[in-house]
Order: structure tokens, then sequence, then C-alpha cells
């Protein structure tokens, strides 16, 4: 099968079964070659996947039959702790020619990942520029434009032609991959403007830059959170964006795939916090590690929930009444916890994404409560014919259904407001509406059943 067939094969999924195994045995059987003709014909990234499935011994093996620009590549794509493990064991020699391989940007991520002393040797072993670069990312905090962006781009002076800088991307070309566009700098070094690549082969190659050159540009200061950055490419649908400083200096841009990596990142982030939990647990952490991270949201939910012992004890003589409460009590508690964790999972990610603006709170926040409210009727009906038709009793039915629905909205207010409320404290909205916000909502609901069954018990 030639590489494009691999390549644009709508099967590959399930060829990567039959392919591991194909591999297991070239490694085996120490097929170097033949297994160097299978990895030829494959993206770097479907590399990492085989990789990343394969016993460390075996990784090691097809990793080192690897050139340093295939290796720098797959490396990057690897999970956290196979590429830990290849960090740390790699010669130092493969290690520095595998990085001078790299962009800066992911040459930076990589150094960051490495002790102290192979960082060092790494430096010193990369050419003179591309120390000085990674060097000056390094100075920036991860997380931030600074800590993502490349040095790599293509620069003319404003006052050049159009052939300058057709001749200026096909000399980048040869050390940079997909370049979308040439910045233009004035005679200070300051950002001006740019024009796509795509522009250049349309426009005479005689014409003045400064003539054709897109002037009002969009860029970032290096401080810039990630989450910031990747809510300007979404909103602009842009393809990259430049940091400069305060001067309009221009020191890098970002690139696409790098805020895909962002989005990934933000998202998973976010969705493990909702749940108490850490989004690499699964790949770098061992089981202990994990039950350290899980057991303080673990511990904060059990005592919550044993509160709830506590309002169920203090009804005791309610339920002794009509004991048939006790069964709807869970399904109030889970129905109602559920609506809350759902609102409070659409306003973090609407809050990460910059679809909810903390500016103007009410406008989602209403938007949230009427959907409750609505799903409150609803639910509160359903569970309140039924709750009738099982006790033949309407008002045990009404006491069932006005809980349910009281329950939902208050469960639907408290998840809503709970992720403004902690953005605007200055917290990460995605751990404070977490799993004991649900627990919180539980205690709600059952304490508002208990007591609306208590009052129409009374008055009867």
């Amino acid at each position: 099968m030639e590489k494009e067939d691999i390549k644009n094969s709508p099967w590959l999924v399930d060829f990567d079964d039959e392919l591991t195994s194909d591999i297991i045995e070239l490694i085996r059987s120490k097929s170097g070659i033949l297994l160097l003709n299978i990895l030829n014909d494959l993206y770097t990234a479907d590399i990492a996947h085989i990789i990343n499935r394969l016993e460390i011994a075996d990784a090691d093996y097809v990793f080192n039959l690897l050139t340093s620009e295939d290796s720098s590549k797959v490396i990057v794509e690897l999970r956290e702790d196979y590429r830990e493990h290849f960090l740390e064991t790699l010669s130092q020699k493969k290690l520095s020619d595998l990085v001078n391989e790299m962009p800066s940007d992911n040459a930076a991520g990589i150094m960051r990942e490495l002790s102290d002393e192979r960082a060092s040797f790494v430096l010193e072993e990369m050419s003179e520029t591309s120390s000085e670069d990674v060097q000056e990312l390094l100075q920036y905090k991860e997380g931030t434009a600074g800590g993502i962006m490349q040095k790599e781009v293509v620069t003319v002076l404003i006052n050049e032609t159009i052939k300058k800088a057709i001749q200026a991307v096909r000399k980048a070309s040869k050390t940079i991959e997909n370049i979308q566009d040439v910045y233009i700098l004035n005679e200070n070094n300051q950002l001006v403007g740019s024009i796509s690549v795509s522009s250049l082969i349309l426009i005479s190659p005689n014409r003045k830059i400064r003539k054709v050159m897109e002037s009002d540009i969009l860029s970032v200061l290096p401080n810039v959170d990630q989450e910031e950055v990747a809510r300007i490419f979404e909103k602009y649908d842009i393809v990259s964006l430049p940091v400069v400083d305060n001067e309009k200096n221009l020191l890098g841009k970002i690139a696409i795939d790098d805020i895909v990596d962002v989005f990934e990142q933000e998202h998973a982030e976010d969705v493990a916090h909702l749940v108490g939990s850490d989004a690499d647990e699964l790949e770098s952490k061992s089981p202990t590690q994990i039950a350290l991270l899980r057991l303080p949201w673990v511990l904060l939910t059990l005592f919550i929930e044993l509160f709830a012992g506590v309002v169920i004890s203090h009804f005791n003589e309610t339920l002794s009444q009509v004991i048939l409460l006790a069964a709807f009590m869970p399904i109030i508690s889970a129905i109602s916890g559920n609506t809350g964790l759902q609102s409070a999972a659409i306003m973090v990610r609407g809050i990460a994404t910059g679809k909810v603006d903390i500016k103007k709170w009410w406008e989602p926040f209403s938007r949230q409560i009427k959907t409750t409210l609505i799903i409150g009727f609803v639910c509160g009906s359903v569970i309140g014919t039924v709750a009738s038709l099982w006790n033949n009793n309407f008002i045990f039915g009404f006491v069932v259904g006005i809980s349910m629905f009281i329950s939902i909205n208050i469960s639907g207010v408290v998840g809503t407001s709970m992720p403004i409320i902690s953005k605007r404290l200055g917290f990460d909205p995605a751990i404070t509406s977490g799993p004991f916000e649900t627990a919180f909502q539980d205690v709600v609901g059952i304490t508002i059943f208990l007591s609306i069954a208590t009052l129409l018990i009374n008055s009867l």
C-alpha cells in the first residue's frame, strides 16, 4: 500500500490493531528495515499512536529507529508518561539532535520537561540562534501567549516589493512549516501589517508591500492567557496571530495547530475539574497519586452528604407517618443535583470560550433560569402524577411534584450562579463547580422535599 493510500484510507482506525500486531512481530524478529518501511508510510501522529500502544521495551526499539526529524515530531504527540520515559533515557546526543529539529515552541516545551542538567547540555549543543530563541521562550509562563508562541516567522520591511516577500517565503520554507502570513515591519522592527502567502501570488511582483498589506492586524502581548488567545482565534476565524511587546516589536507568532491543542487541553481540564479529577490522571499518575488527588473532593462530598443524614433524621416523624416519602427522596435529590450540574457545566464552558460575558451575567443567568423552570415544571408534573397514582392520594402527589419543581429551580440557580461568582472572585469556575456543588444540591433537594411534606401533613 502506498503512503497516500494509507493517509487517505477511511478505515485507518480499524487498521491500527492489525498494524500494531505486524509491528510487534517485526520488533520480536528485530526486522528494523521492514519496520521502517511501514513507518515511512505513516504520519508521525499515527506513529506516536502506535508507540503509545506498545510495551515500553518495544516502544524503545521503534522510537530509536526513527530519524531525528521524525522523532522530533513523534515525541510531542506521545502520551506524557511515554514522553517522559524517552526524555530520561535518550542519549544526550540523540536528545540534542531531536530538539534541534523542532520548532522553537515545541523545543521550549520539551526543555521544560527536562532536568536542569540535561536542559543545559541540550542548550549548549543547539545552534546559537536556536538556543537564544528557546531561552527567550522559557522566560514566559506556561499557559500564556508567550509560552505557546514560536519564534520562526517570515518578515519583510514595509518598503520592499512583493517579489522580495515571495523570496523571503521561499527561503523560510526550508525550515518553517505551514507558512500562512508574512509580517511587515518598519525600520524599528515594529509590526505594522501583514499579508497572506496566498495573496502574494495574485499581486504584481513589482508592487510595494505598503500599498497592499493589511495594516489593521490583530496581535497580543506575551502575558495574555492562552484561553483569551483561543477566544481571539475563534472569534476572528484566523489561522495565525503575532505576539508583540508593549512597543509593538514582533516577538513571534501563534499558529492554529497550537490553539487546537489549547482548546483540547482547556476542555479536558474543565471536564476533569467538574468531576474533581485531573485531565492527565489516566496517562501519567499512579493509583496512589490518583487517590490522593481525588480524596479531598470525595471527603468534602462525604461530609456534605452526611448533613443530608442529619436533615433526614430531623424529619423522622414525618417519614414515619408517610413512609412512601423515602422512596422519592433519592429521585428528587438526583434529578435536582443533575440539573444543577448541567447548568454549571454550560456556564463553565461558556465562560471558558468567551460566550458568557461576566459583565452581562444576567443574560445567561436569565436564560438558564427560564430553562430550569421548564425542566422543573415537566419533571414535577411527571413525578407528581406518578406519586399520586402510586399512593392513590392527590395531596401526596402534589407534595412530591412541587418539591421536585422547587428543588430543580434552586439547583439551577446555584449551578448557574456559582461559576459566575467564582470567576468574579478570581477562582477557576470549573474547580468550584465540582462534585461538592452537586452534593450541596442533593441536600437542598431533600430538605425542601421534607419541609414541604411536613408543612402539608401538619396542616391537614
